[in-house]
């Protein structure tokens, strides 16, 4: 029991926000104002693809070779993620899970939380964030790592650029 109040004594007032010692509320903001730091991500993202999708990466001097492949020899999970997103921005789903399914996910993924994103800013609501238990981060990096391993081996050439 707190020693400086007595029992017969009233409840303290609760504190006022924007009183005497107390942060004054901000109004909130508008909704182009909640709609324009996600509409600058998707723009930026809308404009590589767009870049991707008009100068081929099929054609070699344009963009630079994967330095682990270039090294080893060997597919990193990124490999083929460029010509990926080429034949997806062209509208050619099956090219593009060929070229690299990892990062078609990646995309479907990535318009999801978009999608998300955008719908709350405008609504008003919090700003989505992606909270994952440790144990699912460790799931897809194993998840990137086997498939690492199988498009480097022979029976997973299907998945190999």
């Amino acid at each position: 029991m707190d020693a400086s109040r007595t029992p017969d004594a009233p409840p303290s007032p609760a504190p006022v926000p924007g009183g005497p010692g107390q942060p004054a509320e901000r109004p909130s903001p508008s909704r182009a104002r909640r709609l324009a730091v996600p509409a600058f991500y998707l723009a930026g993202v809308t404009a590589a693809f767009a870049y991707v999708g008009t100068v081929d990466p099929n054609e070699p001097g344009h963009y630079p070779v994967c330095p682990l492949f270039r090294l080893t020899g060997i597919l990193c999970p990124g490999c083929g993620g460029l010509r990926s997103a080429h034949a997806f921005a062209q509208g050619d789903l099956v090219t593009a899970l060929g070229a690299n399914a990892l990062a078609v996910a990646g995309y479907f993924v990535f318009a999801g939380f978009m999608a998300l994103w955008l719908v709350r800013a405008f609504r008003g609501g919090p700003t989505p964030r992606i909270v994952l238990r440790p144990r699912y981060w460790w799931a897809l990096g194993a998840l990137a790592l086997v498939f690492v391993i199988v498009r480097n081996l022979s029976f997973g050439s299907a998945l190999a650029p």
